[in-house]
Parts: C-alpha cells; structure tokens; sequence
C-alpha cells in the first residue's frame, strides 16, 4: 500500500496510516509539476535581482537585511541551526512520522517556491524509517511551529538526531548506513521546512482520530452502565432528537439503542418499577455525549483542513507572477480547535465519572455499596471511584486553553502567537486521562452487571462484557484494580471492543 499525496485530500486516515502502519508515501506527478514551476519563477526573480522576505533578505525582525546571492545558501543554513531550540522529551516516533507526512504535504502544493527534491527528501527519510527527534517544546505556534519543525529539518540536512531502535542517535551515522545523502539547502528551502502549523496539526489529527476512538467507547460504557443501573431505554426515543436536531444527539441515542437494542431480561426485570426519571448521567446521555461529537467533528474538519493547507511565508504564484508575505502559519485556527477539543473531551469523561458514582452508590443503583461482595471486609470499587475523580479534576486544569494567551517574541515583529502547539500537546494528556476514566466506568459497570445475574444484559452488552472478561475477571474479592483498568485500557486502545460491537451490531455512528 502506498500513499500519494498532493496537498489537496490528505484525511485522518491517511495520517493514521503512516504515523502507526507506516504506510509509504510520494509525491503525486500533478504536485511535482506545480513544484518546478513556482521554483523556476524564484530562481528567475533571483537572478533579476528581486528582493524577497527569507529568499535574500534576513528573518523576523532582520527582514530588513538584504542577503548578498553568494550568501544565500549559508542563510538558510544558519536559519535552521539557530532555530533548533526545541526543549524537554521528544514526540513520539509516530507523532514524529505524522509531522513529516504533513509538512511534505503542505509543500507539494506548489506555493513555497522550492525544489521537489524536498519533499523527495522527507518522503525517503520517512520511508526509510529515519525519523528525526523532535522535542515538544518551545514553539509559540505562530511563524509556524518554528522549533520543532527546525530540528525536522536539522536531521534533513544530515546535523541532527534521528531513532534507531527506539534510541536516539546521530542522523550521520544512519544515513551514511543506508546510503542517504543529506539535503543540501537552496534559497528559501531552509524558511519552507519550517514555516507552519505542522507540529501541532498532525499532534491533533492523531489526537482526533483517539478522541473519535474514545467517543465510541463511552457510549458503549454509557449503555452498559445504564443497563447495570436499571435505566430506561424511553430517553433515546427518536421522537425526542427530532425536535433538538444536533446532530450529534440522534447519532449518540441510535448508537445507545442499538448497543441495548428493544429490551433484555435485565430491563424486563424492572418493567413495572417506581422509578420515573433516571439521573441526568444517563438520562442526557445524547445531550453531552452528542455535542462531544459534533464539537470534534467540528475541530477534525479545521485539522483536516489545515493538514491540506499552505502554510509558508512568502506564499509563491507564479501564474499571478507574485510573492506574497502573509500570516498564514498563525496557528490560530488550529489553536482554538485543539483547545474546544480539549474542553469537550474534559466534559465527556466528567459525566462519565458521574456514572462511576451512581454504579457504587446503593441509593442509586440497587446494588452493594462500591460494587464490594463481603463490603467492609472488601472496599471494592471505592478508590476506583476516587481516581476517575482526579483525572477528571485533572482534566479540568488542562483544558485551560492556551491559545488566550500570547507572548511578543522577535523584537515585537511578532507580536501575536497562538500557543497552538500546547493545545495539541495537553489534548493527548487529556485523552490519556479520558481513556483511563473510560477504562474504570467499564469495569464497575461489568462489575454491576455480573451481580445482577441471573438476568442477562442486551446482546451486543453481553459480548462486550464477555470480551472484557477475558481479561478482567469478576472481582469476588479485592485485588490490584490499576491492573484491570490497564488491562481495559489495552482493550480499548486495541480497537478489540469497537471490533466486537461492530460484529454484534454493526458501526456505531459518529
């Protein structure tokens, strides 16, 4: 399988695909072409002696200081040493690998004026499995993700590190391995690698397709815990979502009846109880769970649109015959997606901690207190409980969000950034925490389930219940709890439980 890309259709899959599959890629013919034309129009407006901003003049506040022909080279040279200022752990190898694939991308667009042997380079680097390391921090997210994206380029140029093996190692030493020249820089290609919003666009595409992921996942820990409480199946009517059209809503109550189906010996059980409205937790389900999902869609879009997007400065058009400075590597439309991603996947897990507590809760769910057989002597689910509480605290901290904040930098020249790149960076942290909530909500609602036997829960219920126990047993006694919500955590992650639903029932909606 291989991947073309062309700057125009680049999707969450594709990025999915080589950052975790490897999936190779190359530039499409139609992009190869528009490269060497916007490079020829540079090269003639260099040779006729034109002035342009990062082709033969300075950058930032140095914009002013014109660069002599001879000099050129080293200019963009130097650009790329002075700007590899990243700080603290490094992106993982995939998120590394999802970089790579979008700055390629945005380059073949045919709008930075430079050679095709760039994107020729990243693409055999990435192929190659030379993937450069590059640290989280010190981006502000606006003239681009200018650190990260320079330490990219460093390894490029055959100066910087790169992976083997998991281990971090001089670039020269590999390429000289595999027999991989470095790419020797040529008027404003050093500018090109890293002016954009690639670090934190790619950070947050693969963050969406986990939140997308995640979003599944809690309806399913939703209808379980809603079966486990004895809730009714009447607030998922789709009469109701007819008359509050969110989209979101009707897709998160058709996914909530499919996963319950009409009924079960469970809810048969408590046909005729007293009980007229269930908690808000499950009751709203559609309403939280639902706006979670248009909310990321709505951000997955901006994303997607920014993964096809050019984002350098000068912008070339030849056909137009003009260099254009703008601001289109501001991080802020990426900023503002990643931080309401952020806000949404916080809100969706705290409700999901509020079903946690109705599961233990005997006033609410009917059953003994914190799901403990022999409680007292066994505590069961109570510090289960107490620890979805902190990551959801923890949760509300970082959805802060970053892009109101912003610092001058460059002499004032750039006195407005978007902080971007740490929206994309606290989302995963969010999402981590979120899929440990997920985990625990699944593993009290099995708990629950199994002490309602000998009734039964909804088929495609069953089967996940089934599959968890495979790996999580039913807790007749105390014991490590951490371990079974790593274990559910796994099973999460591994896409085994979207597998089993999908077998049962069909693809939930999105």
């Amino acid at each position: 399988m291989q991947l073309e890309i062309n700057g125009e259709d680049l999707n969450l899959e594709d990025v999915w695909g080589v950052a975790h599959h490897k999936v190779r890629v190359k530039l499409s013919s139609s992009s190869r072409e528009k490269m060497k034309k916007s490079r020829n129009y540079i090269e003639n407006r260099i040779q006729r002696g034109d002035v342009m901003y990062g082709i033969n003049t300075g950058f930032g506040s140095f914009s002013d200081v014109r660069i002599s022909n001879a000099d050129i080279e080293k200019l963009q040279v130097n650009l790329i040493r002075s700007h590899s200022v990243g700080i603290g752990e490094p992106f993982t190898i995939e998120e590394s690998r999802a970089i790579m694939l979008l700055r390629a991308n945005a380059l073949a667009r045919g709008h930075s004026g430079i050679r095709d042997l760039v994107v020729d380079k990243i693409l055999e680097f990435l192929n190659n499995d030379i993937i450069p390391v590059i640290p989280q921090q010190g981006s502000v997210g606006a003239s681009g993700d200018l650190a990260p994206l320079s330490h990219l380029a460093l390894a490029l140029i055959g100066e910087g590190e790169v992976w083997l093996d998991d281990k971090i190692t001089c670039v020269k030493e590999v390429i000289e391995n595999k027999n991989i020249k470095p790419l020797q820089l040529q008027a404003k290609e050093g500018l090109s690698l890293i002016n954009g919003c690639q670090v934190m666009t790619a950070v947050g595409l693969l963050n969406a397709y986990e939140a997308r992921r995640l979003a599944w996942m809690v309806d399913l820990a939703g209808a379980m815990s809603l079966e486990a409480l004895q809730g009714t199946r009447a607030a998922f009517d789709p009469l109701i979502f007819a008359t509050r059209p969110h989209p979101g809503e009707a897709k998160t109550a058709r996914n909530i009846l499919k996963l319950l189906g009409e009924s079960s010996e469970i809810s048969e059980s408590h046909r005729d109880c007293g009980r007229v409205q269930d908690a808000y937790s499950l009751r709203c389900i559609p309403a939280v769970h639902g706006a979670a999902k248009d909310n990321l869609n709505t951000g997955l879009k901006c994303l997607v649109t920014e993964a096809n997007s050019s984002t350098d400065n000068p912008l070339v058009f030849p056909d137009e015959d003009k260099v254009l400075s703008c601001g289109n590597f501001h991080g802020e439309p990426v900023a503002f997606a990643l931080d309401n991603m952020c806000i949404v996947m916080s809100a969706m897990v705290s409700i999901s901690e509020c079903r946690i507590e109705k599961l233990i809760n005997p006033a609410m769910s009917g059953l003994p207190a914190f799901l403990a057989p022999s409680g007292g002597l066994n505590s069961g689910m109570m510090i289960v409980q107490v620890a979805a509480a902190s990551l959801v605290s923890e949760n509300k901290i970082l959805s802060h969000p970053a892009s109101v904040d912003s610092i001058p930098t460059s002499n004032d020249k750039e006195d407005h950034v978007s902080m971007g790149t740490i929206a994309a960076r606290k989302l995963g942290k969010i999402i981590r925490n979120a899929e440990n909530v997920v985990a625990m909500e699944l593993l009290c609602a099995c708990q629950a389930l199994d002490m309602l036997k000998p009734h039964k829960p909804a088929s495609a219920v069953a089967a996940c219940l089934d599959v968890i126990r495979t790996k999580v047993p039913y807790a007749a006694e105390d014991r490590v709890f951490s371990r079974d919500v790593l274990e559910i955590k796994k099973l999460i992650r591994s896409e085994k439980l979207i597998q089993t639903i999908e077998q049962s029932i069909g693809a939930l909606e999105y």
